[in-house]
């Protein structure tokens, strides 16, 4: 099996128009600066150090808008990774960007450039949730972006974000069924936070905004998750990527934070399984047999699982089947 490989370049919020409501990329990942491109270069071989030889290395910019750079802009960070590229030693590179900063011209460089994949960051497809977060694109833009994307032949990404000013659960599913309506393949979900030095601290503070909390996250999470999963679209993160700034709360003034987020959530989908595979047997004695991969989060984070059926039945053993694959699992009754 193929092992994949990201050299991540972080640009915070470069040729970002204005900040989003809950946005400050420099407190969320600790950067105050976006790299200068001759500090890419160094970053790359530092990366490729570390990495073996074998495998599917790509380059992701990642934090600002890439697209919203002139195109000189964007080709001083590009041109870098052709060399290595050419030389085969890395395979591709992905990048993220605003809705509204995709077109045809840009789109025509980036392929010409060796990308090959785009995320937008749609984070919400309801038109009141945009406005209130301060987006400052619609709905449409994100259609037309996707549309755009997968003609010129670009694998497409769409970053979701749960909890924003106005949104609800419904809201959020209807984003990411529209998201898979539109052929992505991939898609992150991310928990709004409260950061400071956000306008969406001042609303926190002042009572107008309640972000969820962290047992909504996980369950709103669960849901998205599985729909996603049904629909064969990659997740690439669950949960905001944990920073020094958020794990010592230093800039984290409220919301579903948890430095083992994507964990939370599928030890929950594990429980909702189990207890539909075992919530007609009367037997004191399991056996429960589960995929080699799922196994930890079967049993659940920190052993929630197993303590919760343990309150059923009085032995319960977690085994792994080589197989079994995704959420299957065979229940033995012992005794």
């Amino acid at each position: 099996m193929k092992s994949y490989y990201t050299i991540p370049i972080f640009i915070p919020e470069e040729a970002c128009p204005f900040r989003c409501s809950y946005c400050n990329q420099y407190n969320i990942a600790d950067k105050t600066a976006s790299p200068h491109p001759s500090e890419v270069k160094l970053q790359i071989e530092q990366y490729l150090q570390t990495f073996p030889e074998n495998g599917h290395k790509k380059i992701g910019f990642f934090g600002g808008s890439f697209t919203g750079m002139t195109i000189d802009q964007q080709n001083s960070y590009l041109d870098i990774a052709q060399p290595y590229i050419q030389k085969g030693v890395i395979h591709t590179i992905q990048l993220s960007t605003r809705p509204d900063y995709i077109n045809e011209e840009i789109l025509i460089n980036l392929k010409r450039r060796h990308v090959s994949i785009i995320e937008l960051g749609a984070q919400s497809l309801d038109e009141d949730v945009l406005r209130n977060s301060r987006r400052g694109h619609s709905v449409e833009d994100v259609h037309q972006a996707a549309k755009l994307i997968k003609q010129h032949g670009f694998q497409l990404g769409l970053q979701m974000m749960i909890g924003l000013p106005g949104d609800t659960f419904e809201k959020s599913l209807h984003t990411a069924q529209t998201f898979i309506n539109l052929n992505t393949d991939y898609t992150r979900i991310y928990p709004t936070l409260v950061i400071k030095e956000t306008d969406l601290e001042k609303r926190y503070r002042s009572g107008e905004y309640q972000p969820l909390s962290l047992n909504e996250a996980v369950q709103w999470s669960k849901s998205l998750m599985r729909l996603f999963e049904r629909h064969n679209v990659t997740i690439l993160r669950l949960g905001l990527h944990p920073s020094e700034g958020l794990l010592t709360g230093k800039n984290l003034v409220a919301g579903p934070f948890h430095v083992s987020f994507k964990e939370l959530v599928l030890s929950e989908i594990w429980k909702d399984i189990l207890n539909e595979k075992t919530e007609h047997i009367t037997a004191k004695h399991l056996r429960i047999f589960i995929p080699e991969k799922a196994i930890n989060a079967a049993i659940g984070y920190q052993a929630s699982n197993r303590k919760w059926l343990q309150e059923k039945f009085t032995e319960v053993t977690f085994m792994t089947d080589h197989q079994l694959s995704d959420c299957q699992c065979n229940i033995e009754v012992v005794c």
